[in-house]
């Protein structure tokens, strides 16, 4: 007699939340990036980063626009895998790594849209009086009735204690 099973014949296993952060030079990076690190770990989920380039805007010269290109692909990749040694260290698992080219605000709009697996997008609220930040501000604005998963604004002032107790 075989043991039970969740799995039905032919049912994918169940993939648990992954939970995308948006990489980028602010300080409140570091505190999303620890809230969904925590939040996969409990939750037996994942941790995806999406680094979006924006387009180099030299037409003009061509050779200039791919030299532009390349290097900030090679800086965004530095950036992309220091942070998934953190993502690493904090959750137990090697990130889901995404590199987008783009309008930030769209292309993040379009990698929720293609990756069923992204079930919660998680970013950090900065704290200046300039007010969230101009992803947290577009996406939470017009945009948010077009996305299909909800979004968790991690105040960017948290102590890694305060991330411990509600992650």
């Amino acid at each position: 007699m075989s043991e039970p099973s969740d799995q039905t014949q032919g049912e994918k296993p169940k993939v648990g939340r992954v939970f995308l952060v948006i990489i980028d030079d602010s300080p409140e990076l570091k505190v999303a990036l620890r809230y969904a690190c925590r939040r996969a770990a409990k939750s037996g989920g994942r941790v995806a980063m999406a680094y979006v380039m924006e387009p180099a805007d030299y037409q003009e010269w061509v050779g200039v626009s791919n030299l532009i290109r390349d290097e900030a692909r090679q800086q965004a990749e530095a950036i992309m895998q220091k942070m998934a040694g953190e993502v690493q260290k904090l959750s137990g698992n090697f990130p889901i790594l995404f590199f987008r080219e783009g309008d930030r605000q769209e292309e993040v709009m379009k990698l929720i849209d293609e990756e069923p697996t992204i079930s919660i997008l998680v970013l950090g609220a900065a704290t200046g009086s300039k007010g969230p930040g101009p992803l947290i501000s577009a996406l939470t604005g017009k945009a948010i009735g077009k996305l299909r998963i909800p979004i968790t604004v991690v105040p960017g002032n948290l102590s890694e204690a305060d991330i411990e107790n509600i992650a």
